[in-house]
């Protein structure tokens, strides 16, 4: 049942964007590529948020349960991190004329990318479970604490060529009502997606 929810909900979203959101000043049809940019881009925040709330509820009670969750979503936010890297990168080729533009935040989320990349290397090296689980879950935690200043406060203190952010400067949403709610019903989407995957082979809390 859910997933036929999550396939009618997908189904609506991009009939949404593609024919109830006007081109952008400026952006023109292009705009479009925001309405999974920036879902994917959130997607991938969160994931890492809970991947280190888990690790630190398996440090507390040392269930396991807590670190294959953990582990999965810190899984998930690198393939959604990824599909933000890429989709950035198409959109900065229409409108830069390059895929890569050593752009404050295509550099910033490169160096997320390695952060979390470290950590499934770290995962594959640790034969012992426990201890994996362990050193896992304290990585995961010191990972998250720079995750916010690598998306959030780094790139807004160097001039960058990427659009004004959703919520800019000022603290206000500078958006045409359409697109805000058509971005809304994106957002939770993507967010359904995730924790469908998240959770598909029945992990319990």
């Amino acid at each position: 049942m859910i997933n036929i929810f999550i396939a009618l909900f997908t189904t609506i979203v991009v009939w949404a964007v593609f024919y109830l959101v006007p081109p952008a000043e400026g952006l023109g049809n292009l705009v479009r590529i925001a309405f999974f940019h920036i879902p994917v881009a959130w997607v991938s925040v969160l994931a890492f948020l809970l991947s280190a709330w888990w690790a630190y509820r398996y440090l507390k009670t040392r269930a396991l349960k807590y670190d294959a969750l953990s582990s999965r979503s810190a899984y998930l936010g690198f393939l959604f991190c990824l599909m933000a890297t890429i989709s950035g990168a198409i959109f900065a080729k229409l409108t830069w004329g390059a895929y890569w533009n050593w752009d404050p935040r295509q550099i910033t989320i490169f160096v997320l990318l390695l952060i979390y990349g470290a950590y499934f290397a770290l995962r594959t090296s640790i034969v012992d479970e426990e201890v994996r689980a362990k050193i896992s879950a304290i990585y995961s935690l010191f990972s998250c604490v720079t995750m916010p200043f690598l998306v959030f406060v780094i790139p807004r203190y160097y001039f960058s060529l990427h659009p004004e952010p959703l919520l800019n400067n000022s603290g206000k949403i500078s958006m045409d009502q359409i697109m805000l709610y058509v971005l809304i019903a994106a957002l939770c989407n993507i967010t359904c997606i995730f924790f469908k995957l998240l959770f598909k082979r029945g992990i319990k809390l």
